[in-house]
């Protein structure tokens, strides 16, 4: 960086730059220090009665309708503005002027600006950093070349310093600081039954067909650095990065993992990869289970926040799958927090994971929707271990900026908001809205029609004494508009679990869903395709498309004229009807006793319920 001197100020006459303004020379350039820092800078040397001493920041739009030489200074006219007033409107970028006469007035103020102790020095700063036009008006040549050289400085201050005052900064903010002091003991109960489910449901998607070909590919990637368990294969290692990618794989295999709203999977984007990372650290940096929990809960957190910046969050998507988005961007939040990054690495965190995220709808229903969450937690992951390593991203890649989309580009309606401090006033979002577990491996607005269907289905046999189809004429379904689990006739398992119609069906038929109920063999039964053949489906305009909203209805419109209905609005395991304990902890055992002997499905779920005292998390890893 090159600082003007006194005489380098001199010499101005001289310069090729030089424009000759009314009230004397006018002399422009642009300092162009490191990272991309524009600060435009006029400086008029005037010479007027009385040695006004004149300082302006301008927002860079209205360059052009600035002519600060053609005003004419009246001393009649110039207003000091308190120290409070310059500094807000400063901060809010708008034209700011402060003008008083006295010889001595500009000296005095000039070297409080110039010591940082004056209360312009940093919205100057600010407006330097930013690129703003700044004037600095006075007749002492000393005093401006001493301005230039602060000018200069601040500028690169500002710019290698955080982000400030951007929702981006807020968010990296909160990450690098908060601290387990800050969970309370509902989040922690609430966070810890997640981890729970999201292993036993990882642990039984170990032994689906797109577990084994994910872990297949995995295990044929060179790596030198396997050191990373692999859920449901003991002894089994591999890259941390590969781990996390094969154990979010097994988490979303069935659709069993849990969801929040606005909808997402948040646990199996998370999870898997501070498993990873919590082995891949040496053992002198081992995170404890209360800073693995903490770690766990940041990832939560910045999900649920980056979901609420769009109403089209609400709603089941239609475009993009929300984990492969938000899930990506908290798992970056996470490891980075497990990984102890620094402020400004986490912002890059967040930047380098909005590249890596997303992936289409259209793969629902088919073995390619597990990898969203696979790519997620892996990617994410990723994000945070490139920018420990020094790699840099937008800054502000969570603001909505004009013309620039960052993470507003997966979305229409965007409004972002800032990220409060941890402390006394932050309140957690699980705090105030409980998680959906799932009481079968199915897309989550199946649960609204089963239920309904095993309402109306003993209503059903009240009526006729058994279940007998025969009597059936019509089954009617009155469920939310959504393409892709609108699926009349599945031929596959994953077709099976995002279809209203096999799920009402099949409960209807069994008088349950379960894991059996997705076998090819109960899928192409000739009795529920029979049953199938006689669904209607109904769209009422006040069942939206919405997991806080929405509801199931079954109406069984009989031969004798008769209809019997039956309707959920909230089924057991929603965040409105939350699982019981024993509930939650017959899944896991059920699930995970696919897997392991009871013995160390007891020690699982007893490491879990004591994280918090755990010395090395790394251990829970260790056990799966």
């Amino acid at each position: 960086m090159h600082y003007w001197t006194k005489q380098e100020a001199m010499a101005f006459p001289q310069s090729p730059k030089i424009h000759l303004g009314t009230e004397g020379p006018d002399v422009s350039w642009k300092l162009q220090p490191r990272f991309h820092v524009c600060t435009n800078i006029s400086v008029n040397r005037q010479h007027m009665a009385g040695n006004i001493a004149e300082l302006a920041i301008y927002k860079k739009e209205n360059y052009e309708n600035i002519q600060p030489n053609a005003k004419t200074v009246n001393k009649s006219q110039k207003i000091l503005a308190s120290s409070r007033q310059v500094h807000k409107t400063a901060a809010h970028g708008d034209a700011l002027h402060v003008h008083r006469e006295g010889t001595d007035f500009g000296s005095r103020r000039v070297s409080k600006l110039l010591s940082g102790t004056d209360s312009y020095s940093d919205p100057f700063r600010r407006a330097a950093a930013r690129g703003d036009f700044i004037s600095v008006s006075h007749s002492n040549d000393d005093i401006l070349s001493c301005v230039y050289k602060w000018i200069s400085d601040s500028a690169l201050v500002v710019a290698r310093s955080a982000p400030e005052e951007t929702v981006t900064s807020s968010f990296a903010s909160f990450i690098h600081a908060v601290r387990p002091e800050h969970l309370t003991k509902t989040v922690r109960y609430r966070s810890k039954r997640m981890i729970l489910d999201s292993i036993g449901v990882g642990l039984m998607g170990s032994t689906t067909p797109v577990f084994n070909i994910a872990l297949q590919y995995c295990r044929e990637l060179y790596s030198s650095v396997a050191v990373s368990s692999v859920y449901g294969r003991p002894g089994m290692k591999l890259s941390p990065t590969l781990a996390a990618f094969t154990n979010g794989v097994a988490t979303h295999s069935m659709d069993f993992d849990d969801t929040w709203h606005p909808a997402t999977h948040p646990s199996g984007a998370v999870l898997p990869a501070l498993l990873a990372a919590s082995q891949m650290l040496p053992p002198s940096t081992k995170p404890n289970g209360l800073d693995f929990l903490l770690a766990f809960n940041v990832g939560l957190e910045v999900q649920g926040r980056l979901m609420h910046f769009s109403t089209e969050a609400h709603n089941i998507p239609k475009r993009f799958h929300p984990p492969s988005v938000v899930g990506t961007m908290g798992s970056a939040a996470a490891t980075a927090k497990l990984l102890s990054l620094s402020m400004t690495q986490c912002a890059h965190a967040l930047g380098i994971a909005a590249s890596l995220a997303g992936a289409p709808m259209a793969n629902a229903a088919t073995q390619a929707k597990p990898l969203h969450i696979g790519n997620a937690t892996r990617l994410g992951f990723e994000a945070a271990l490139l920018a420990a390593r020094g790699m840099e991203a937008n800054p502000v890649i969570l603001d909505d900026i004009p013309g620039c989309s960052g993470f507003s580009a997966f979305y229409s309606v965007y409004h972002p908001k800032p990220l409060s401090t941890p402390g006394d006033h932050h309140e957690f979002l699980l705090e105030k809205q409980d998680i959906a577990f799932k009481r079968f491996p199915a897309h989550l607005g199946m649960h609204w029609v089963v239920d309904a269907a095993l309402s109306v289905r003993n209503l059903f046999i009240n009526y006729a004494g058994s279940f007998s189809p025969s009597l059936i004429r019509t089954i009617v379904l009155k469920i939310p508009v959504s393409k892709y689990i609108n699926r009349p006739f599945p031929s596959s398992e994953h077709q099976a679990r995002h279809s209203f119609q096999f799920n009402a069906c099949t409960a209807l038929l069994d008088g349950e869903v379960g894991l059996s109920s997705f076998t090819e063999s109960s899928i192409h039964r000739q009795e529920l395709r029979e049953l199938l053949d006689k669904v209607v489906v109904e769209h009422p305009e006040d069942n939206v498309a919405n997991f806080d909203k929405m509801y199931g209805e079954v109406a069984l419109l009989l031969h004798s004229g008769d209809v019997l209905t039956g309707k959920c609005d909230t089924f057991y395991g929603h965040w409105r009807k939350p699982l019981s304990r024993e509930s939650l902890l017959k899944k896991f055992r059920s699930n995970a006793s696919h897997v392991f002997p009871e013995e160390k499905v007891e020690t699982i779920i007893t490491m879990v319920d004591n994280l918090e005292n755990m010395s090395d998390s790394s251990q829970l890893a260790c056990s799966l």
